[in-house]
């Protein structure tokens, strides 16, 4: 049997749960995970349903019977086969430490995706990538070029049918016109010192102010640098005895594991944009183990 899950967001009322269940019962459909959260300050509700299909009903023909209710409710609603990988683009610079976790993971399985290609503008992970029989795209960027530079990646983005870009510590700023574009379909890592330490060095200004926590944010990107939505964060602690670069290193684990989950997240339809914030619900007990190895 075939899993799905259902995704629906829409104005909060009463009734909508009941509708949902006898909906996918009336149709063969067995529930076998759910979540939801009703946000009284937004007015807003969110759910996601995991079920089979022991009717052996497809998709196509799910979503057009739940047109009604839908319409009833005013959901954005959407099905999804839960077996099907979620293409996927990862853009990086020069810090390679999470497109080399993000390979592993997606090598042995913990990560589900297809990652249809890797884009840079720097030729030093060419090879890597190429090694794991993944085509690189070195895309150089410069004030002169950026408007070119983002056309090539977007026809990349549109030729290759990607559904998700994962910044993994790319070191460009994206356009307004990209952000619009991929609105809630780019991912972004960065430490958690903003707006505190800014620069290029901002593990060594946490280290001279005697920083005990050191953390990382990964976020949906908008055209407000480093200030969407937030999906995913973790800290570490550090003490005054370690040094600038164990602050780098400890760093660099938890920005990577963190983008990891927040991406495992995103790809099994477990986070819901809410404003300037997200709702982002818990693993089914089938993928908590993949989503927390680091």
């Amino acid at each position: 049997m075939t899993k799905y899950c259902l995704t629906v967001a829409c104005p909060t009322t009463r009734g909508i749960v009941a509708a949902i269940a006898t909906y996918l019962a009336e149709n063969g459909c067995n529930i076998t995970d759910s979540s939801q959260f009703d946000d009284t300050q937004t007015g807003k509700f969110f759910m996601r349903v995991s079920f089979v299909s022991e009717a052996g009903l497809d998709l196509a023909a799910l979503e057009t019977g739940f047109g009604p209710t839908a319409k009833t409710f005013d959901m954005v609603a959407k099905f999804h086969d839960e077996a099907e990988k979620m293409k996927v683009i990862i853009m990086v610079s020069r810090f390679g430490h999470c497109l080399n976790d993000l390979l592993y993971r997606w090598r042995i399985g913990a990560l589900p995706i297809d990652i249809v290609a890797v884009i840079s503008n720097h030729m030093e992970y060419q090879k890597v990538v190429v090694n794991h029989d993944i085509p690189f795209h070195c895309i150089k960027v410069t004030k002169e070029n950026k408007a070119a530079a983002e056309a090539e990646q977007m026809r990349i983005v549109h030729e290759t049918g990607a559904e998700l870009i994962v910044l993994a510590r790319y070191m460009q700023i994206l356009s307004d016109q990209m952000c619009k574009e991929m609105s809630g379909r780019i991912i972004n890592i960065h430490h958690s010192f903003l707006p505190s330490f800014k620069g290029a060095n901002p593990y060594k200004q946490a280290y001279e102010r005697g920083v005990k926590l050191i953390g990382a944010t990964s976020h949906y990107v908008t055209a407000d640098l480093d200030e969407g939505p937030i999906i995913e964060q973790d800290t570490i602690r550090v003490t005054h005895a370690q040094s600038p670069d164990d602050y780098v290193s400890l760093g660099r684990d938890v920005e990577s594991q963190v983008l990891a989950r927040a991406i495992h997240a995103h790809i099994h339809r477990r986070v819901f944009m809410n404003g300037n914030k997200t709702v982002v619900f818990p693993a089914s007990p089938g993928s908590y183990a993949s989503e927390r190895m680091g």
